[in-house]
């Protein structure tokens, strides 16, 4: 489980990074429509934040004010974000031509 402890561990790499909370009803209908996006690439890793108690730090660190919010990271430096939740054809849209426009640089 990531948490202000272990999460920069976790961030090598281009991700697309999840962040929800336990009771918000559009962050658990985002979570497989990112699953899907991000298995059709194999350059790009999922992983999931649960804001809470444990997870306090890394909401500070990126700014992270509503759920569900999603970053796109390079080794754990944000180079794009989506706040809310996005129809599925806009969101891969979104994500498939911000993570190809920063992997071209």
């Amino acid at each position: 489980m990531i948490n202000d402890n272990n999460y920069k561990e976790y961030l090598k790499g281009v991700q697309v990074v999840e962040i929800s909370g336990e009771s918000c009803a559009n962050c658990l209908t985002l979570m497989p429509i990112l699953y899907e996006i991000v298995s059709k690439r194999n350059d790009v890793e999922l992983i999931h934040i649960e804001a809470s108690e444990t997870t306090v730090n890394i909401m500070k660190e990126y700014q992270i004010d509503r759920v569900p919010t999603i970053l796109l990271l390079d080794n754990g430096v944000e180079f794009a974000r989506a706040m809310g939740f996005q129809p599925e054809e806009i969101l891969e849209l979104w994500i498939n031509a911000k993570i190809d426009e920063h992997l071209k640089k």
